[in-house]
């Protein structure tokens, strides 16, 4: 008990102080994460929000596979991701693997799911309730689509949240790809999961606390979020 008491002690200094390879890790962290995430709502708004207003084939395939792939394993994602960059792969000659941009890769693939799945809910909810009057409007399929983003911008803010979250807390994808390797690869999850091995509980509690910090400030920023949303008669 008192060596978990010194560790804590220890690991609170460690933040206030702003240990430098404690900066290292989250910096690193916060880079990949935030990088997946921008990417994933690139590519993941336009694609729910156009399963969710057009109808063409194979619509409901990728509407199946994005509400499957919301729950897809990480180390599965990992998996995949280091046999595509591996030296035997077929994008091995990238020299990829590995490396952040291999960890960003990851991410993307397991955020993309949830950022459009929760898209085409919200554009779903909002074109019922705004159809006729965009149809009375003349709105083109383009311009609904672009004005039911706007409108649902708060909601889809959330959605992009819920994605950062999945993305920070990430570990089994990051480590294959990753390597969990010092001063290049290693970010908090994967470093926490190494010290505690290790014994090092000082660090481990240091990341800790702000990866909980960081939890905390997404769920309070979403929170926020849907009371402004509230408060100005926007959809959530």
């Amino acid at each position: 008990m008192d060596e978990f008491g010194t560790a804590f002690i220890e690991a609170i200094a460690m933040v206030i102080a702003l240990d430098e390879g404690l900066m290292e890790i989250v910096g690193l962290s916060l880079g990949v994460s935030f990088t997946a995430v921008l990417i994933a709502a690139i590519l993941g708004l336009p694609l729910g929000a156009a399963t969710a207003l057009f109808r063409f084939p194979g619509r409901t395939f990728i509407v199946v596979i994005l509400n499957a792939f919301m729950g897809l394993p990480p180390v599965v994602v990992g998996l995949i991701v280091y046999i595509l960059l591996s030296r035997a792969g077929p994008l091995g000659v990238l020299g990829l693997l590995f490396t952040p941009t291999a960890m960003i890769i990851a991410q993307v693939i397991l955020v993309t799911p949830i950022i459009a799945s929760l898209t085409r809910q919200v554009i779903e909810d909002l074109w019922q309730e705004y159809e006729e009057q965009m149809r009375s409007l003349g709105a083109g399929p383009m311009k609904s689509l672009t004005a039911l983003l706007w409108d649902g911008r708060f909601s889809l803010l959330t959605a992009i949240l819920a994605g950062f979250g999945r993305a920070s807390a990430e570990v089994g994808a990051v480590m294959i790809v990753g390597g969990n390797i010092e001063h290049a690869t290693r970010v908090m999850t994967t470093a926490i999961a190494l010290e505690v091995s290790k014994g090092d509980l000082s660090l481990a509690l240091g990341l800790g606390l702000i990866l909980l910090t960081l939890s905390a400030c997404v769920n309070g920023t979403a929170f926020l979020i849907r009371n402004a949303a509230q408060r100005t008669g926007t959809p959530n």
